[in-house]
């Protein structure tokens, strides 16, 4: 059997080197950094368990974990608190994602050095918050008025949060002219690349269904961000209204690849044209409301997903909420019940198991407690692999020099 690393290494292979780099060594100052960054081994192993039970057919997010839920603006300019990563969106069994998520709780708990008996609490409050919410068969949404605690205070400083705070924070002036501030995370490119994207922009402006009016290109650098994700390419673009003086847009545009659950899956997925489509479209089914200018578009034989940039946009970090115990309850509370919502909200859809199906499933108990140990079990199964990943990565960092490629 391959080891830790030569598997970390496949899944990563003809990505931006630089840029894997930049991920291993985040990914080695956690353990939970580490599990973020390795979706694909969590599924390649749970494919081979042989007792997880019997669950219906639904729409996941794929990557379900404490840091892919956060506030964000929606198209309708209101702001929500809700999944927000797609990228590994499929149909799966329900069991995978929760036993992706109840992983999550007890590999943070163990990086935030939280009793395990606290761990276990919280695991059970999700999978009764969970079943729940699907057992009444019903989808729920949060906002402003209708959440507690941590989401609560997320959605309230979002909603009051202003564009151009982020304008002048990820933008500056130059000879009267506005430009994307160059930093660790905005990184310069090419200039024969930065032409072609502008056009390419430009275009997409004036000729797609969901890009927005009025709008000229500016400037675009190459982005930094997320930790699954680093090794893809990811744009930045600055927009600026041609009817509207001083109005300013900040648009990503992120590469798209195979989610990584899909080589162990045994139930068919349906046909998409690209994986930035899937991807979209998961997501609009997924989410109560989906942000702004959220799009697929296809740049020199690639895929991307496009969307607005927004000051609203903030997301659970385990530092953050460390010492906060009941805040920690009431966000696991909610993160269980936007869980069942999303698969209640997408159910029926392409293959997915009907509103009905969902209902019973969150009935029954049956399930519960071998999926709940089998995420207890596997967290030391993560634990070895992440000091195994430590060792051998840092061993074959050694005497490499890894720069990012921003040359087309």
């Amino acid at each position: 059997m391959s080891s830790v690393i030569e598997r970390i290494n496949k899944f990563n292979s003809g990505l931006i080197p630089g840029s894997i780099a930049r991920k291993y060594k985040l990914m080695r100052k956690s353990i939970y950094n580490f599990y973020r960054g390795t979706c694909h081994l969590f599924y390649e192993d749970l494919s081979k368990h042989k007792k997880i039970p019997f669950s219906p057919i639904v729409w996941v997010c794929g990557d379900l974990h404490m840091e892919n839920f956060g506030s964000f603006r929606g198209d309708n300019r209101l702001v929500y608190f809700d999944l927000n990563d797609f990228d590994e969106a499929v149909l799966a069994p329900a069991s995978w994602e929760i036993a992706r998520f109840l992983t999550s709780l007890f590999v943070a708990f163990q990086a935030m050095d939280v009793e395990p008996e606290k761990a276990e609490k919280m695991a059970k409050l999700f999978l009764k918050s969970y079943s729940t919410t699907l057992a009444n068969g019903r989808p729920i949404y949060l906002e402003p008025k209708t959440a507690r605690g941590i989401v609560k205070n997320f959605l309230s400083a979002a909603r009051d949060r202003k564009h151009e705070k982020l304008l002048e924070k990820k933008t500056k002036k130059v000879d009267g002219h506005r430009q994307i501030r160059i930093t660790e995370k905005h990184m310069r490119i090419d200039e024969a690349l930065k032409n072609e994207l502008c056009a390419y922009l430009t275009d997409w402006i004036e000729n797609h269904k969901d890009s927005p009016y009025n709008y000229e290109v500016l400037d675009v650098v190459f982005r930094v961000a997320g930790l699954g994700s680093l090794g893809l390419k990811r744009y930045m673009f600055l927009l600026k209204s041609t009817n509207v003086k001083e109005k300013y847009l900040l648009v990503d545009m992120k590469q798209s690849r195979n989610s990584s659950l899909q080589p162990f899956l045994k139930n068919k997925q349906p046909v998409w044209s690209c994986d930035a489509t899937r991807i979209i479209a998961i997501q609009k089914r997924m989410q109560n409301v989906p942000p702004a200018l959220l799009s697929s578009t296809r740049f020199k034989n690639e895929d991307y997903v496009i969307q607005e940039m927004q000051p609203a946009k903030d997301g659970i970090r385990l530092v953050d909420i460390k010492d906060r115990y009941r805040d920690i309850y009431q966000v696991v509370d909610d993160m269980a019940t936007l869980t069942a919502s999303a698969q209640l909200r997408s159910s029926g859809r392409q293959g997915s198991a009907t509103a009905d199906e969902l209902i019973l499933f969150g009935q029954s108990e049956n399930w519960q407690e071998q999926v709940l140990n089998y995420a207890y079990k596997y967290t030391e199964k993560v634990n070895t692999d992440f000091q195994e990943f430590k060792r051998e990565s840092i061993r074959e960092s050694k005497g490499k020099t890894q720069s990012l490629v921003l040359t087309n």
